[in-house]
């Protein structure tokens, strides 16, 4: 299993032939560094790598609790379910079944889909610790080596975004606050 870490940035990434793992350090509260996570999708996700597309996307959630969805809701309301959360341990955890397919089709089936676990860490002085586990892409089959690339660069992208979020969220915060 080829190992290989690359660190552009404030994201260091650890990659195996079938995941990839990634940490990034933020500065906020690990409650506050979980709920913009989990509660504010909208504000990090990158809205190109939803099946609505920027134009037509209307919101984008994980629903808080074991068995809830993670889902978009589109044109005319219609919602994609794209995972199922497998646990939900705010502020500390948080697991989800990533399905959606190498081909960016839905996979019904969890048992064929990779999974995505997530942990908080207080890290001291206001500061939290994200460390996120993409894996079991063995599962999506014959592509998995390959999507397991391209979401090495997603999730670079999606956890840039991610912690730029949680510094925005600190900010109006601390204007509101």
């Amino acid at each position: 299993m080829g190992q290989g870490i690359t660190s552009p940035g404030r994201i260091q990434q650890t990659v195996g032939r079938y995941s990839v793992r990634s940490r990034l350090l933020v500065s906020a509260p690990v409650e506050r560094a979980f709920a913009v996570f989990t509660n504010r999708l909208d504000r990090w996700w990158v809205k190109e790598y939803t099946w609505s597309g920027p134009q037509a996307l209307a919101d984008i959630g994980i629903e808080p609790r074991e068995g809830g969805m993670a889902y978009e809701i589109g044109p005319h309301g219609f919602r994609t379910d794209w995972g199922r959360v497998l646990a939900w341990q705010p502020p500390r955890r948080l697991v989800f079944v990533w399905q959606i397919g190498p081909d960016r089709a839905p996979v019904p089936d969890p048992a064929q889909a990779s999974e995505v676990e997530v942990w908080f860490t207080p890290a001291g002085g206001e500061r939290t610790l994200v460390e996120l586990e993409h894996r079991n892409f063995d599962r999506h089959g014959a592509a998995a080596e390959g999507y397991r690339e391209a979401l090495t660069a997603g999730w670079q992208e999606l956890l840039s975004r991610y912690a730029d979020a949680v510094e925005t969220d600190a900010v109006e915060t601390a204007e509101h606050g």
